[in-house]
Parts: structure tokens; C-alpha cells; sequence
């Protein structure tokens, strides 16, 4: 036993020699290629400077960073700047910002939005790269908005105006007002205006200061995620969007002393049809001014008490063509046939025949203004009953604007 242990030792030593030298040839081999490239530790020790990592900080940390501020990078390496800086949310969403002049900080265009994880990853001139991570807090109340036009509707009328009511009061007005952005294919004039909706929640519309052009193409960005709206409203957490094209050139003239409704197209006169409206004196009478058709209902059921009007009327309704939040509609009315074209003797409707309003019906479409003029009428609506904002001047309009109250 002891000599095959003495044996093994000795040709573990044998073998381990030719080992040393086998290393040292290679060695030596590697000497001699370095040697010959030219290259020398030079060209390795710029390789190890371009993958060192570069010190950035940012101005957000941690699991409950706040959120509704720009993101800010800033580069601590000295002799680099930041080439670019991506910020990213878990959906691959990415903030734009802008590496400053001086390439030593980088600002985001966007807010963060809150209860929203970002990565960072920030790369410098030299080839460097560094990630960070943070995530906003929680949003202890959300604000949603419903936008008019929906994604339903492709093509309005001339006097559509695009509007948003938002579920929770709005306070930062003027903040919210500069995150909506307005394009349109011929760079219609046009202004935002603030205004109570019918229902008394805070509502924002965008009207051109004449009617649409018709063609125009129209497209709203509404960029709220990560916006505040103030007390008792609660933070946006996403973007909004919607995109119509204007269609016909029309208005319905409704003349209360005619009593005649006349569709226009292109400023020609299509049809003239005998109509009885409002009964002039009191709650009954029609609206004056200018309505915007709000919906095409068709066939629906209107009773005079949701429009407190007591017990007058229960009725099935065909060919209904809203105007008014508050109950104004032209209609089909073959119950009033006896004072079309020559009384006025409705409950606030626009009352026609039944092949008069089927005809109507299959013409107007969703955005069409209807101008009333003549003497009997109780007013014009508030810009929040339907589209009402069409009776206020332009001036008016415009100084409805929280941009132009604060400028």
C-alpha cells in the first residue's frame, strides 16, 4: 500500500511540470500576439472607461414618490454628459423629456402619474449606463371625465362642439385647460370655455368661433394622466382622445312667427315645413336662440312630469331629435295636426307631421345647429342645457377660457 501511495505522488508530480509548461508557452504566445497588434493596454483600459457606470440621481425615490411633478435626471460623472434618458412605465409608456444644454440633467415634458411604477435608464456620450427605479403613490381619489364626440360618433354638424364633463369637481382649472390640445385640419380659430353641464357638474367645451367648416377634421388630445384637479376631484390616471370629421353644411331656421321649419344646406333652402311650437307666455314656450341637435332618439316616451309639467302629456314619440337637456325636442306631433304652420300650441317641442318629421329625421345629423328666431319664445338656454354656447358672443365665449382669466 505504501508504495503504490509513493508511486501515485510521484506521478502526480511528473504530470503536473508538463502542465507549467504548457501555461507558460501560452503565455508567452499571447505576449507575442499582443506585441504584434499594436494595440497594447491602451485600447483595453478605453473599453473598461466606456462600461463604467455613470452617477445619476433622480428627483423621484422610492415606493411612495410623489407624483403630478416632472421626472429630473441629473449626471454626477464627471467629464460625461447624458446622451439620452428613457422613462418608462410598466406598459413600456415612455415620458418625453429634454437633455439640457449643458448635457448634465434631463427634465420630463410629462408629469408622473400617480400609483405608477417608472423605470430610468440614463446612457452618457462615453457609453455608460445607469437604471434607476421608483414608483408614485396611490391616487386617494380619481377623476374620470365623459368626452362628446364618443368614439361612436365619426361625423358631426357645424355646430358641434367638443365637450368634456368631468365626474369630480375641477378646481385647477387653468392646469387642466393647458394639458388639452386642439388640431384641426384647416387651424380653426377656437377657444375653451368653462361652464356648469345641466346636471351641475363642472364641464369644459371648444367651440370655433363661427360654425365648422364643413370637411374639417378635428382631433382632441386631452394629456391629463398625472394631473391634479384640486380639491375634492382627485387626480387624472390616464389620457383621452376622440377625432371627428365635420360633415353637411346645415341649419334648421325655426321661425315662431312663421311657424315654419326650413333645413339649409350650404346656405340654399332644401325644404320648408309646417311646424307648431311652444305655446307662448309661460313654461311652455320654445327655446329661442341657437340649439345644437344632441341625439337622433327616435321612437321614446316623453311624460310632462320629468320636464315639470305636471300630468299634461304621457305619450310614445316618433322621429325624436333632441335639443335641449331640459326637454326640447322636434318631433313628430300627429296629435297637434290642426295648428301646424299657423299656431304655436305645443309643450315646448317643435311639433311637425309624421312624414315631415321622417323626412327630417333621415336629414339632420348629430351637431346640426337649430336656429329659433321670432317673438313667443322664453329665452335662450344656458350654454350648459345642450349646447347653448352658441348664444353667447365670441368675446363672452372667450373670456370663459381659465387660461384667459389667469393671463
Amino acid at each position: 500500500m505504501r508504495s503504490r501511495r509513493s508511486l501515485s505522488s510521484s506521478n502526480r508530480r511528473r504530470s503536473i511540470r508538463p502542465r507549467h509548461a504548457a501555461i507558460a508557452g501560452v503565455a508567452a504566445l499571447a505576449a507575442a500576439l499582443s506585441a504584434c497588434s499594436g494595440g497594447g493596454s491602451g485600447s483595453g483600459s478605453g473599453d473598461d472607461a466606456k462600461a463604467e457606470k455613470p452617477k445619476v440621481s433622480v428627483n423621484l425615490t422610492g415606493s411612495q414618490a410623489k407624483a403630478g411633478v416632472p421626472v429630473t435626471v441629473k449626471l454626477a460623472t464627471k467629464d460625461a454628459k447624458l446622451k439620452d434618458v428613457a422613462v418608462a412605465d410598466a406598459e413600456g409608456t415612455k415620458l418625453a423629456g429634454k437633455v439640457a444644454a449643458d448635457g448634465r440633467s434631463w427634465t420630463s415634458a410629462r408629469k408622473a402619474a400617480p400609483g405608477t411604477s417608472y423605470t430610468v435608464r440614463a446612457t452618457t456620450d462615453e457609453g455608460g449606463e445607469a437604471k434607476k427605479a421608483f414608483k408614485t403613490a396611490a391616487p386617494e381619489q380619481v377623476n374620470k371625465v365623459t368626452i362628446t364626440p364618443g368614439s361612436n360618433l365619426k361625423t358631426v354638424g357645424v355646430a358641434q362642439p367638443l365637450s368634456i364633463v368631468f365626474d369630480n369637481p375641477v378646481k385647477n382649472k387653468a392646469e387642466v385647460e393647458k394639458h388639452l390640445k386642439v388640431s384641426t385640419s384647416n387651424d380653426t380659430t377656437g377657444s375653451w370655455g368653462w361652464i356648469k353641464n345641466y346636471d351641475g357638474k363642472d364641464r369644459v367645451d371648444w367651440r370655433p368661433e363661427e360654425y365648422w367648416k364643413s370637411g374639417t377634421k378635428v382631433e382632441l388630445d386631452a394629456q391629463l394622466n398625472g394631473v391634479d384637479s384640486g380639491a375634492q376631484g382627485g387626480w387624472f390616471v390616464r389620457d383621452y382622445d376622440t377625432a371627428v370629421t365635420v360633415g353637411k353644411n346645415q341649419v334648421v331656421k325655426v321661425n315662431l312667427d312663421s311657424k315654419t321649419a326650413t333645413l339649409t344646406r350650404d346656405g340654399e333652402s332644401v325644404k320648408r315645413v309646417p311646424m307648431s311650437a311652444g305655446t307662448p307666455g309661460g313654461e311652455k314656450a320654445s327655446w329661442g336662440g341657437t340649439s345644437v341637435l344632441m341625439a337622433k332618439e327616435g321612437t321614446i316616451n316623453m311624460r310632462s312630469e320629468t320636464v315639470g309639467l305636471g300630468d299634461a302629456y304621457d305619450k310614445m314619440v316618433d322621429y325624436s331629435m333632441r335639443l335641449t337637456w331640459s326637454g326640447m325636442y322636434a318631433h313628430a306631433a300627429p296629435w297637434n295636426a290642426s295648428y301646424f304652420g299657423n299656431t304655436n300650441h305645443s309643450s315646448g317641442c317643435v311639433g311637425m307631421s309624421t312624414s315631415d318629421a321622417s323626412w327630417l329625421y333621415g336629414q339632420v345629423q348629430v351637431g346640426d345647429p337649430f336656429e329659433v328666431t321670432g317673438s313667443g319664445s322664453k329665452g335662450t338656454p344656458d350654454p350648459g342645457n345642450g349646447y347653448g354656447l352658441w348664444n353667447l358672443s365670441w368675446t363672452d365665449w372667450q373670456a370663459k377660457s381659465a387660461l384667459k382669466q389667469t393671463s
